[in-house]
């Protein structure tokens, strides 16, 4: 099977050098993407080719459940050199409904350590707990989680003093909240774009959260 991506390899390098013969040499000059997506890592999900764009056009980190929070060193570095070196325009934060450390995280199941990296999406299951009760089977729960945790992550970034020290310089930079259906191959924009503090203030204003735990009820 190595072998076969191999000569996957070859093929691929050599029809982007038939289209292009200098393709490679342009790009390894240098990369200059106007976008960072942080994704998950679902290998269902293949950033660059489901919005059609090439390598060095799209600056990509991806982790389960696509989480940014503020104490992951490997993220944080990503977007600082993203928004500080790269100069990107907009930062993309998209999950995908049917994820899998969605429903991992509100199984009501020991999975190891992976349970801590979860524990955000567990959070915000409690934020919206009275919301997800209304609905009537588990996928409709899990979908509505998957786009919460989107609109959570990117309200972490948002609010992270990278982007929110760019936003004071003055620097382009916008937020943007998407998620992917597998199921039709589909991007659908959750509407929590925000490009500086006034935008940031509208789409997420502070509220109180609900904090009645539904994760085990989500996994009936």
């Amino acid at each position: 099977m190595l072998k076969d991506l191999l000569l996957n390899n070859k093929d691929w390098s050599k029809r982007r050098t038939v289209k292009d013969p200098n393709y490679f040499n342009k790009l390894a000059d240098q990369q200059d993407p106007d976008y960072l997506w942080i994704g998950c890592s679902d290998s269902r999900v293949p950033a660059n080719e489901i919005v059609g764009l090439a390598p060095g056009e799209l600056f990509v980190h991806r982790n389960v459940a696509n989480i940014a929070g503020p104490s992951d060193a490997s993220c944080l570095s990503v977007l600082q050199y993203a928004v500080e070196a790269l100069k990107v325009r907009h930062i993309i934060v998209c999950g995908h409904y049917g994820c899998g450390g969605v429903e991992a995280a509100v199984s009501g199941d020991r999975h190891g350590l992976i349970d801590h990296w979860l524990q955000p999406i567990r959070d915000v299951s409690d934020e919206i707990a009275d919301e997800l009760e209304t609905l009537d089977t588990k996928r409709k729960r899990l979908d509505r989680l998957c786009e919460a945790n989107v609109v959570a992550q990117a309200r972490s970034v948002a609010s992270n003093p990278i982007v929110q020290d760019a936003w004071r310089i003055g620097q382009a930079v916008s937020v943007h909240a998407w998620i992917y259906s597998i199921r039709d191959g589909l991007l659908h924009d959750l509407e929590r774009s925000t490009s500086g503090f006034e935008d940031f203030a509208r789409q997420f204003p502070t509220k109180k959260s609900s904090l009645i735990g539904v994760a085990g009820n989500l996994a009936k």
